[in-house]
């Protein structure tokens, strides 16, 4: 009896082995289809159409997964990949594609005359990054403006460019810009002419009603002319009637 029993157990252990080993080598790989995979195939660097024919051909599927926008690559280039050339696969497998396209464009803003602040603000706010930034002396634009752009306002540029502008330093060293003092009182008119590097010529009186007494009506030196010496600035100061004129000359 304990000889059979001995016999039993041992040939129980046999089978199960067997069973065991039958299953690693042949019925597990056929059930994962072991041995069957292949390496990917590279289809980086192909038109997407082409890569998806490739892939196609290969027993998989391709799919668009993202886009790159960017101007190093032609528009529909496949330019990544995954699974990679380097992973096995299966057959019936979905690859993920990276394809690029033309870089979007945006529409470049008008910059004239705002402040280099503004200006840069403004451009990187549409996607767009300062190139270059030249200076120069100009006498039509407040020192720290925007005097010329390149590319001009309404123009379209690719997202991530660069714009370059030119920065007013204002008037030329050694040379002096007639204020414009229309409006002004007498007394804030001679120190804006002062301001400037000029000096007060004559003063001439007109009766005016429409205006404050001793307000700036005319001045002899149109405003914004650039001189490279300082003159005298006559004024045509208003008053209200003679006796106003009487009275100043006597003050």
């Amino acid at each position: 009896m304990n000889i059979n029993y001995k016999y039993t157990i041992l040939s129980i252990g046999i089978i199960t082995t067997i069973i065991i080993i039958v299953a690693d080598f042949l019925i597990m790989p056929f059930y994962v289809r072991q041995g069957q995979g292949s390496y990917m195939v590279n289809v980086k660097g192909k038109q997407l159409d082409y890569a998806l024919d490739i892939l196609s051909s290969e027993g998989h599927k391709g799919v668009v997964s993202d886009t790159l926008f960017s101007s190093a690559f032609k528009p529909g280039i496949v330019i990544d990949q995954y699974p990679s050339t380097k992973m096995k696969v299966k057959e019936g497998r979905t690859v993920r594609l990276t394809i690029s396209n033309a870089e979007r464009s945006v529409i470049v803003p008008d910059l004239i005359g705002r402040s280099e602040r503004s200006a840069e603000l403004d451009i990187r706010q549409v996607g767009l990054e300062i190139d270059t930034v030249y200076k120069e002396y100009n006498s039509d634009v407040p020192p720290g403006n925007v005097t010329w752009q390149y590319p001009k306002g309404g123009d379209m540029l690719s997202r991530g460019m660069g714009v370059h502008l030119t920065i007013s330093l204002g008037v030329p060293p050694n040379f002096f810009q007639a204020p414009n003092v229309f409006g002004l009182s007498k007394k804030k008119a001679l120190l804006e002419i002062e301001k400037s590097g000029f000096s007060l010529g004559k003063v001439y009186y007109r009766q005016n009603e429409d205006l404050i007494p001793y307000t700036v009506l005319d001045q002899s030196l149109k405003p914004g002319t650039v001189l490279e010496q300082a003159v005298k600035i006559d004024l045509t100061i208003s008053v209200l009637d003679m006796q106003d004129i009487f009275n100043n000359i006597i003050d």
